[in-house]
């Protein structure tokens, strides 16, 4: 056991002490409150002022309370938000990665923002063609656009970046464009030759300016030819390469596959039973992979078009990953706590449970990992284990069969069990449901290996008496 922890201490370290890894999670983080802001923007237009009627049930509160339509008005507001947000998630993420690297690179200030927004804007086509291209109306219909124009009027190209490009679909080239330039720009900071120095009288930051206006330059210049090749070589732009290449087949391999999501979570428990947070080592994977189909979920529930569970394409994103596999913490700790209450005779054990009710109620769970302890203890270490695995093959198998509505809503990790459930399925109560049929089944799993660890805990306070 020592061995094995020791392996998985090495592993750990490397993971947090990768430079690229660790702004990758970092970035993801910091740009959660603007996410949260854009999943209330989506909850407030589609589930509470909404009457849209799909399959001749209400979609949203408004169906029900007509009275409530009476703030629509206001879902300008809330709409530009989560366009802002979540279908801009790429430029927060490009500026925050390459803040990220610049900072770990020994960049001061944030110039390194604006240096990778650049170098992202720099293989971002800025014109698109709209000749065929069709709108939809506010009765739903659609329309070429051609059909608007004057009689004898040719299409010709817009100026603007798609949302194809600012969206999910784009995050990976935010993510690899952020982390090359900053890295070329890292690399040329160091070539005295291409430094331009001004006198000391010259005011510090001017000096400055001066000094990054050539590695500047050419880091911009490089990103721009590298996207150049690659658009003459394929015919297609960076982001539609790596979309294809790289991002569309890791969310088919990992995203939409329920064995390499239960792995992933054999990984994260394994990290926590020798004391090391799991989540945080594979953060950046989760972030990169379930977010882009999160949000193509939510993309698909708030389109004009939506007419049921069939247009959302994914069952498997990040806020399915946190409402069946991580509700009351990393191992589902909240089962246990709950099992302590049912079956759990030992004041010790109980106490603690009572300390960690609170925090497992929002999805922290440090109290019962340390204190009972689950860490380095191989009896709770099993559920602790195969309780995720279970609760997401319920949960997926659950959403297979249409008895629980697919997610479509990113929601607070702290959020509570059951209120999760019902927010992120867009205000479904079969959410709420599918999660609590998981915790039952969840407490059940824990309650033999408890009383096994109780009895334990017996015979060892009897060797000390």
């Amino acid at each position: 056991m020592d061995a094995f922890a020791d392996k998985l201490g090495r592993v750990g370290a490397w993971c947090g002490q990768n430079k690229y890894l660790s702004a990758i999670k970092n970035a993801f983080q910091n740009f959660m409150p603007a996410t949260i802001a854009g999943a209330i923007g989506v909850l407030w237009t589609n589930v509470l002022i909404n009457d849209r009627v799909v399959n001749g049930a209400p979609q949203g509160l408004g169906g029900l309370i007509s009275g409530i339509m009476v703030l629509e008005p206001l879902n300008a507001i809330f709409s530009a938000i989560q366009f802002a947000t979540i279908s801009c998630i790429s430029i927060g993420i490009v500026i925050l990665v390459a803040q990220e690297i610049g900072e770990m690179n020994g960049e001061s200030g944030i110039f390194s923002a604006v240096l990778g927004f650049v170098s992202w804007m720099v293989v971002t086509p800025n014109t698109y063609g709209m000749a065929g291209q069709t709108v939809t109306l506010a009765d739903s219909t659609t329309k070429v656009v051609s059909d608007f124009l004057p009689k004898g009027a040719t299409v010709a190209d817009f100026g603007g970046i798609s949302s194809r490009y600012t969206g999910a679909t784009g995050l990976f080239t935010a993510l690899i464009v952020g982390i090359i330039a900053l890295e070329i720009f890292g690399f040329l900071r160091k070539m005295d030759a291409l430094k331009i120095k001004m006198p000391d009288q010259v005011p510090p930051g001017v000096a400055k300016s001066f000094e990054i206006l050539i590695p500047a330059f050419l880091t911009v210049t490089i990103v721009g030819t590298l996207g150049f090749i690659i658009q003459s070589v394929s015919g297609h732009y960076v982001n539609d390469v790596i979309f294809q290449l790289v991002q569309d087949p890791l969310g088919n391999i990992i995203g939409n596959n329920l064995l390499a999501v239960l792995l992933l979570f054999v990984i994260i428990s394994l990290f926590w039973l020798v004391g090391i947070h799991g989540n945080n080592m594979v953060e950046a994977i989760n972030q990169s992979i379930f977010r882009s189909l999160l949000y193509a979920n939510t993309a698909a529930y708030t389109s004009a078009t939506y007419s049921g569970q069939q247009d959302i394409p994914n069952i498997l994103n990040l806020t399915m990953l946190e409402m069946f596999g991580k509700w009351g913490g990393s191992g589902l700790t909240l089962s246990l706590v709950i099992a302590i209450f049912i079956f759990g005779k030992r004041e010790d054990n109980r106490a603690i449970a009572t300390l960690s009710v609170v925090p497992g109620l929002f999805n922290i769970n440090e109290t019962v990992t340390f204190g009972m302890p689950i860490v380095l203890n191989p009896i709770l270490g099993i559920p602790f284990i195969s309780a995720p695995c279970l609760s997401l093959t319920i949960g997926y198998f659950l959403t297979v069969v249409g008895f629980c509505p697919k997610v479509v809503l990113e929601v607070p990790w702290t959020m509570p069990p059951l209120l999760m459930g019902f927010l992120a399925t867009g205000g479904n109560i079969m959410g709420a449901i599918s999660q609590l049929i998981a915790i039952v089944v969840c407490v059940v799993i824990y309650a033999p290996f408890l009383i096994a660890y109780e009895k334990y805990q017996n015979k060892q306070s009897e060797k000390i008496d």
